[in-house]
């Protein structure tokens, strides 16, 4: 039975990829800082896990590597989104965000690179329109999401000589957590909370998409159709995708 890792695992996408996997004979590792509702089965294993702490991240890796028979696939999923004017936020709520999104993301993939290597399995960026494209109210989430696909793609060309094989997911507006914002006082929200989004996937829809992409070895998938027409805009016309994320999102024009 093939095992993939999951990050954000407990996350509305990250329950949706994990179900279409185990209904395909695979073994799930779901990690999340809270698992509360995740339990233990024959395909699945919670874990409990703060993905900023390093030392409690290497432990954790070393004991899925050791439980499981092989590791074939790493979904990095785990997120936050800031949403808010850049004037209003903080130095140290921009880096908390890295910290999540960007650095935790590099910290997983070292720790699953050797036994990634050896099953000649996959890297998975779950990134965002996001990560090619700007954003309105979102600089430090753009911004990490920009770092987190240069690491992936530049990972890319190493890891080809091993036979793995590293894809980026670019979902559009995911709707996983509408409503339930838990929005900080540094403006840091959970992911697929945002009420100015536009043209929302379930997770369902979006998990099909994402490994239906995989199963076809594509290095690049755009996730819906908001992502689709953003990444054909932007490679045409950067100043027509700016002024058209404008009027949506912020409601200018």
């Amino acid at each position: 039975m093939k095992t993939a890792v999951i990050s954000g695992g407990n996350g509305g996408l990250g329950r949706a990829m994990a179900d279409r996997l185990e209904a395909e004979g695979w073994h799930c590792v779901l990690i999340d800082v809270n698992v509360a509702g995740l339990e233990a089965t024959a395909t699945r294993t919670p874990v409990a896990l703060d993905l900023t702490e390093t030392e409690a991240l290497n432990a954790a890796a070393a004991r899925i590597t050791r439980d499981r028979p092989s590791i074939d696939m790493v979904i990095y999923n785990a997120g936050v989104s800031q949403i808010g004017p850049f004037a209003e936020t903080t130095e140290a709520s921009h880096r908390r965000v890295f910290e999540i999104n960007y650095f935790a993301a590099v910290a997983l993939a070292r720790a699953f690179l050797a036994p990634i290597r050896a099953a000649r399995g996959t890297h998975l960026a779950i990134s965002s329109v996001a990560g090619f494209a700007p954003l309105h109210n979102r600089t430090a989430y753009a911004a990490s999401k920009h770092a987190m696909e240069g690491f992936f793609a530049s990972l890319r060309s190493e890891e080809a000589d091993h036979g793995v094989p590293t894809l980026i997911a670019a979902p559009s507006f995911v709707a996983t957590n509408i409503g339930r914002p838990e929005r900080g006082e540094d403006g840091i929200v959970r992911p697929g909370s945002a009420s100015d989004g536009v043209d929302y996937m379930t997770p369902e829809e979006a998990a099909k998409v994402i490994l239906s992409g995989v199963a076809r070895g594509r290095d690049f998938i755009p996730v819906g159709r908001v992502a689709r027409l953003s990444w054909w805009i932007m490679r045409t016309s950067p100043r027509l995708y700016a002024c058209l994320m404008r009027r949506s999102i912020s409601g200018e024009g």
